[in-house]
């Protein structure tokens, strides 16, 4: 049951807490109600994260030999981490992402995001189609990244590439051949990764600096290139889609009758680029009136909770600024509430504010396109013509 079965049973009844018997052999206790969803998150001590970055679809033996012949690992560093070496690790990363930090990006982002829709708006207005994924959303974030945690110079290309692989080869239902190919350019991508944690300033050279060892700093950058940007980017595509059909917010954006900040938070309440994640069960416990024996795989439908009719008013509509809105799981809760909330913030209230524009008057001639995926969405493409 994946991402987009689970889109097409949106308005479907599903009961608070639901097993799921067969995922890709694995049985799962999917659980859709905000203030359980919310419970859940906030205690990592019943329910725990280790399983948070584990292979969706069990890897075979080709594939993990491929990822052992580049050294791959992932130790427990932030998503997956519940052990003590946990809130150092995040203070420091926190620290890196900063709002004040972020907000010194603002108006070298500001000039980027005005350059881009200048160049986009005048190939509309000749009559071209243009795929605002490519032209405005796909690379933005990493460049707002690579600037905040001094990233080396990298082809963006290879770095987006990588990330997609990344969330593909751990959270996608696949067969032996892809997850083997998919193994050699993740694994690839790692072998830079611990080049640069040996030698990196920035990040890097701060949680060296801290005494924590290799392959937590090959961690950690691997986790921020793949969440830290990549369902950014995801987000913003969404976003905008979203919005090239909702006429009266973008009527009220341009009048000043709806705030951008109002925009951003209602878009990660309905188009969330994570729609899930998981908890494993650490102890027996009951969760809803529901006998949740440990061990279990937990999958928290953060999407689904962020139209619980219990927080929102208009669970299923665009409405920026209504009741509940903000109450959304878009970046978890808790111990491992997202470090990038605010530079996720931020980036797509600049894009907002951009970009709003160009969407009056346009005609979607392709919509985005998500792949099955148990938690990203990963959408590829959003093309659209003036008319």
């Amino acid at each position: 049951m994946l991402f987009r079965s689970w889109a097409q049973t949106a308005d479907a009844h599903w009961p608070d807490v639901a097993r799921v018997p067969d995922h890709v052999g694995v049985a799962h206790l999917v659980v859709t109600r905000h203030a359980l969803v919310r419970q859940v998150l906030t205690d990592p001590v019943t329910y725990r994260p280790d399983n948070a970055l584990d292979a969706v679809t069990p890897v075979p033996v080709s594939a993990l030999r491929v990822l052992a012949g580049h050294r791959f690992r992932l130790p427990p560093t932030l998503a997956n981490n519940g052990g003590a070496s946990h809130p150092a690790i995040r203070a420091i990363v926190a620290e890196a992402l900063h709002p004040t930090r972020v907000a010194a990006q603002l108006p070298w982002l500001t000039g980027l995001v005005r350059e881009r829709v200048g160049r986009i708006d005048a190939a509309l207005d000749g009559g071209a189609p243009v795929d605002l994924h490519a032209e405005l959303a796909a690379d933005l974030p990493l460049l707002v990244l690579a600037r905040l945690v001094e990233l080396p110079d990298a082809p963006v290309g290879a770095v987006k590439e990588f990330a997609r692989a990344a969330l593909e080869l751990f959270w996608a239902p696949l067969d032996g051949g892809r997850q083997q190919a998919l193994a050699a350019e993740v694994g690839r991508f790692h072998r830079v990764l611990r080049e640069f944690a040996a030698t990196g300033g920035g990040l890097a050279g701060t949680l060296r600096a801290a005494g924590h060892p290799p392959d937590v700093l090959v961690g950690a950058l691997f986790f921020l290139l793949v969440a830290g940007q990549e369902t950014t980017s995801q987000f913003l595509t969404l976003l905008l889609h979203r919005l090239a059909g909702e006429p009266t917010v973008l009527a009220g954006l341009r009048d000043g009758t709806v705030a951008v900040a109002d925009v951003v938070e209602e878009g990660l309440r309905l188009e969330p680029p994570i729609v899930t994640w998981r908890r494993v069960a650490a102890v027996d416990t009951t969760l809803g009136g529901t006998a949740v024996p440990a061990g279990t795989s937990i999958v928290l439908w953060l999407a689904r909770a962020g139209r619980d009719p219990v927080t929102v008013d208009a669970p299923d509509e665009f409405r920026p600024g209504q009741r509940g809105s903000r109450r959304h799981l878009a970046f978890g809760a808790g111990a491992h509430r997202c470090v990038g909330d605010q530079l996720a913030r931020t980036e797509a209230a600049v894009v907002v504010a951009e970009a709003a524009p160009l969407l009056d008057g346009v005609t979607v001639i392709r919509r985005p396109w998500c792949p099955d995926n148990l938690t990203f969405r990963m959408p590829d493409a959003f093309v659209v013509r003036r008319r």
